[in-house]
């Protein structure tokens, strides 16, 4: 069984654990996830399985959009509410002032990762030391925030809802921090929902429950989706079936004697390459120098 199934992650899971159901329920060892989720958060997590995992390093598309709820006026060990609240102060930002130090958050910017975060730092994961009371500098990594929306701030409660389109990498409790940090009040993250990962929405999600039912009854492989939706930001290319079995034996293509002679593409660009039965055989990409199209990754085998 090969392909990608998009879970809508619940609460007090962690992704690992996610993985862990799915291979119980589909009795395989191959699984793996795209983009952690914290256990409190909620939303699209991609499960690989069967070869799909050998896309887990290379997939292009990694940006994502989420549903972030926030509170002003507290502070917390972790940057959200599930954490321990070390403070509380009186706040009173307006909508006004808010929705103008949002202006500062959009496009690239530097943000530093939170000690409780998965980064590693000499070996040892952030986590590992905040949980030991230990604080250590961090780098900080330029991250793209696409889009950042406010949808809706209550000024009586210093509540609001934010949306949010970012790269990879971006931490959406340090992100809200930072933004109350500008308007010299601290906040948490008090809610977190995934809309969409790696090109999958949120409305193409499975619930846990009903994936495990699917699984039990046999009928999970009409929910799987194919590996080359992990790549559909490359363009398709379709080979006759002598070139497919080029392909699948490891050895590269002729260019000209594919429809690739007709198209403009550049040097080391990548295409999904299908057989004429439109079954997915790998990624290919193009050797200009040769003149041929080698293959990049297998997912055929």
């Amino acid at each position: 069984m090969n392909g990608v199934i998009v879970i809508n992650k619940p609460k007090e899971f962690t992704s690992f654990d996610v993985v862990a159901v799915v291979r119980k329920a589909l009795h395989t060892k191959k699984v793996g996830h795209c983009g952690t989720l914290d256990p409190n958060a909620t939303g699209v997590l991609p499960i690989l399985v069967g070869n799909a995992t050998k896309a887990q390093d290379i997939i292009p598309n990694h940006d994502k959009t989420y549903i972030a709820s926030f509170k002003f006026g507290l502070v917390s060990d972790t940057l959200d509410i599930w954490g321990e609240v070390t403070e509380r102060k009186k706040s009173e930002v307006t909508e006004t002032k808010l929705r103008e130090a949002m202006k500062d958050f959009v496009g690239d910017i530097m943000q530093t990762p939170p000690m409780y975060s998965a980064v590693q730092k000499d070996g040892v994961r952030l986590y590992e030391l905040a949980r030991k009371g230990i604080e250590v500098e961090r780098t900080a990594r330029k991250i793209t925030i696409y889009s950042l929306k406010l949808t809706d701030f209550d000024e009586k409660t210093q509540s609001g809802t934010f949306l949010v389109s970012c790269s990879k990498g971006t931490y959406i409790r340090q992100l809200i921090s930072d933004i109350a940090s500008s308007l010299s009040q601290p906040a948490v993250m008090t809610d977190l929902v995934r809309t969409s990962a790696c090109g999958f929405d949120i409305n193409n999600a499975l619930e846990l429950d009903d994936f495990k039912s699917l699984a039990q009854n046999g009928e999970i492989e009409s929910r799987l989706m194919s590996v080359s939706n992990l790549f559909s930001d490359y363009k398709e290319l379709t080979v006759s079936q002598k070139q497919s079995i080029r392909f699948y034996n490891g050895n590269p293509l002729d260019i000209e004697r594919t429809a690739l002679r007709d198209t403009e593409h550049e040097n080391g660009e990548i295409f999904r390459v299908k057989d004429v039965d439109n079954a997915f055989l790998g990624l290919g990409i193009v050797d200009k120098d040769k003149g041929v199209l080698k293959v990049y990754k297998h997912f055929s085998k």
